[in-house]
């Protein structure tokens, strides 16, 4: 009966959402290119490659989930060198990401939608020898239509946040059935394992393993001289500090403008880069700019040399890794004006300084290592955020041992994604 309301409400409430996803393939562009796939129609490429041999299928819904499971995929083959993997991701700019970085031996699909009769489609053509969930992405018609077939499906880098338990928790009956079928449950922390526990997983299948985000990839040798060659075409010195706002959310580019012409007396080569979360944002963050009387370059519209402007706008995807190499001072998004906070993890890759806003429930667990270790600091309001970025911005000894204890928490917790490897074991 439990199923059946599902899926007499789902198909529902999809309805109501689609002006949203609409709106977003408007707006991104990417959406519309392989919209069948979300259907479970794939194109004569996709389809052949799929009968190669059978697959396992592993699902990342957005950029950061992505990069784990390519992490995953990697140390996979290093056990299993023969094995051959479907990623699927719901965002076009995790597609495009994943399109870049994936093994071509591998298929790249949109996640379909989940509907019994489209569910079936995509299993009867993938038929995955394994699912992998990365996080906590629970969708009741995968997990049972894997059930059905035989096929084990595993949970890794599980995160239960504090909106999302809550939720679960008046779902309960359905979280319930669906954590019996899912096993292993890799999580990251402690009470992610108690909240997983309580929505009704099997304490004997959940494994507390860490963050695997701690295993991201080395910073490519070249990302610091690819962001200084942008940066050098816009007229900004090698000497210039750099204020990079990464992955930053509406408010927030405000906040960082007004910094920036606040402190920009004291350093006349202060110059300011904002990454917002999302592209399609631009032109929200070009009518901030102008409201603040603030010049500006977008990256997607660069062509040759131009005088410098007061900010770069970093509209593009997969340059923000590359800016984080050449930042001077860090701020981390979605932290001073949004609740939940983006990953502290990427700058800290290559030992910058790093200062975060008071919501930070994404990543509880990551920001209790770096606090503990003093290697990030993290403000209560826009008035503690300026005086810390005025403070790093004068003390350069203070800049290079906060970025140093950052890169050391990371080194210090590397090896989760291999830990994870060996609990899901060889489908092979």
């Amino acid at each position: 009966m439990i199923w059946i309301l599902y899926n007499l409400f789902f198909p529902v409430a999809f309805l109501f959402m689609l002006p949203k996803f609409i709106l977003r393939m408007a707006r991104r562009g990417g959406y519309r290119r392989h919209f069948e796939q979300r259907l479970g129609i794939y194109g004569r490429s996709t389809s052949a490659k799929l009968a190669e041999g059978r697959r396992i299928w592993i699902h990342a819904v957005s950029v950061g989930e992505l990069f784990v499971a390519l992490r995953f995929i990697e140390e996979y083959r290093k056990e299993h060198s023969e094995a051959l993997f479907v990623l699927s991701t719901n965002t076009s700019t995790g597609h495009a990401l994943a399109d870049q970085k994936m093994d071509p031996c591998d298929v790249l699909i949109y996640f379909p939608i989940d509907l019994p009769f489209v569910m079936h489609r995509v299993f009867s053509v993938i038929k995955p020898l394994q699912v992998i969930l990365v996080e906590c992405e629970f969708w009741p018609n995968m997990v049972r239509q894997a059930h059905r077939r035989g096929i084990p499906v595993a949970l890794i880098n599980g995160r239960i946040s504090d909106s999302s338990f809550k939720g679960y928790m008046l779902l309960r009956p359905f979280t319930r059935r669906l954590l019996e079928m899912i096993n292993p449950v890799c999580v990251q922390g402690r009470q992610d394992a108690e909240r997983i526990i309580a929505m009704g997983a099997r304490p004997e299948t959940v494994k507390t393993l860490g963050t695997a985000k701690y295993d991201l990839p080395p910073p490519a040798g070249d990302a610091d001289a690819a962001a200084r060659a942008v940066l050098k075409k816009i007229s900004v010195s090698e000497s210039a500090l750099i204020l990079l706002g990464g992955s930053t959310w509406p408010g927030e580019e405000e906040a960082l403008c007004q910094i920036y012409k606040n402190l920009r007396p004291q350093h006349p080569e202060l110059f300011l880069v904002l990454a917002p979360r999302h592209a399609e944002r631009r032109d929200d963050v070009v009518k901030t700019l102008q409201a603040q009387s603030l010049s500006f370059v977008l990256r997607s519209r660069m062509s040759g040399g131009s005088e410098k402007p007061d900010v770069l706008v970093v509209d593009t995807t997969g340059e923000l890794m590359n800016f984080y190499a050449a930042a001077d001072v860090v701020f981390v998004g979605k932290s001073l004006c949004e609740h939940g906070g983006q990953n502290p993890i990427e700058p800290a890759l290559f030992g910058k300084p790093i200062v975060v806003g008071p919501n930070m429930e994404n990543f509880p667990s990551v920001v209790d290592d770096f606090l503990a270790a003093k290697a990030l600091r993290q403000v209560a309001d826009f008035q503690t955020l300026e005086k810390n970025i005025e403070e790093l911005l004068a003390n350069s000894v203070a800049r290079v041992q906060l970025g140093t204890a950052a890169r050391g928490v990371i080194e210090s917790r590397r090896g989760v994604i291999n830990k994870m490897v060996g609990e899901v074991g060889c489908a092979i």
